[in-house]
């Protein structure tokens, strides 16, 4: 059998997603008992206006489900943080809820999760998605490497599994999807070690995404701005400094 971490928790960020979001809680709850002893799923409703909260609790009489909702759509970064708060395993995995990444590869994940490794992230095959948001997602991919540094080959991937006690260390701030580069640039500034793995990345069959929204582009390209104004100036908290010597112990 492969082997499996002690325990993790899984949460979904969802927004508009009820099209999707069953399917992707049922596929995590199928696929956790072979990378896990326990686990524990929760989604967080960043203020959906459609049946997202209807649906998610039409699935708890099947298993244990937490759902935490934002009354007011407040951002995908506030979304990622209020996950990241309600994790209490040792290991926190998290993708998104519109099911453009499959839950069913977080295995792939697992397998480089060794020890001294503190950040598993994913990164595309393949990119599902119309060419303006490939070539964007191209020239944020080039911006954060060649201006903040990143070192990782997809920090625009959001199919993570990162170690709980490191994530605790690194201040995260941002309410918009700049919380992704914030948060894979903070744990390296730490001296975290990173390993990556290959995963599919799917066309969107329900519902239409945010990210090309007047008000969610506005955000986003403000908080790289600040956050590269902050670096710069030094006017960052740094993050505190990983072990990178805390062995998982993973059961056969």
């Amino acid at each position: 059998m492969a082997e499996r971490l002690s325990g993790i928790s899984v949460f979904f960020p969802c927004y508009n997603d009820a099209g999707s979001i069953a399917e992707v809680v049922r596929r995590a709850q199928e696929t956790l008992p072979g990378v896990a002893e326990t686990w524990d799923i929760t989604v967080v409703d960043d203020g959906s206006a459609d049946s997202s909260v209807q649906v998610l609790e039409a699935l708890q009489p099947e298993f244990p489900l937490q759902i935490v909702r934002h009354e007011q759509n407040r951002g995908y970064g506030a979304a990622l943080r209020s996950g990241f708060e309600a994790g209490s395993k040792e290991f926190l995995f998290y993708t998104d809820g519109d099911g453009q990444y499959d839950p069913r590869e977080l295995p792939l994940l697992v397998a480089q999760m060794r020890d001294g490794i503190g950040l598993v992230n994913g990164y595309k095959l393949n990119r599902a998605d119309a060419f303006y948001r490939k070539f964007t997602g191209g020239t944020y991919e080039w911006m954060a490497r060649a201006v903040f540094g990143i070192r990782i080959k997809d920090v625009d991937c959001d199919f993570r599994l990162v170690r709980t006690e490191y994530l605790r260390r690194v201040p995260l701030t941002f309410e918009s999807g700049a919380i992704g580069l914030e948060l894979v640039h903070s744990l390296q500034r730490a001296g975290c070690r990173m390993a990556e793995a290959p995963v599919h990345h799917y066309p969107r069959l329900h519902g239409r995404s945010e990210f090309f929204s007047l008000h969610h582009v506005t955000n986003l390209i403000s908080d790289v701005a600040r956050f590269w104004w902050q670096l710069r100036r030094g006017h960052r908290r740094p993050a505190a400094r990983v072990e990178q010597s805390a062995p998982e112990k993973p059961v056969a």
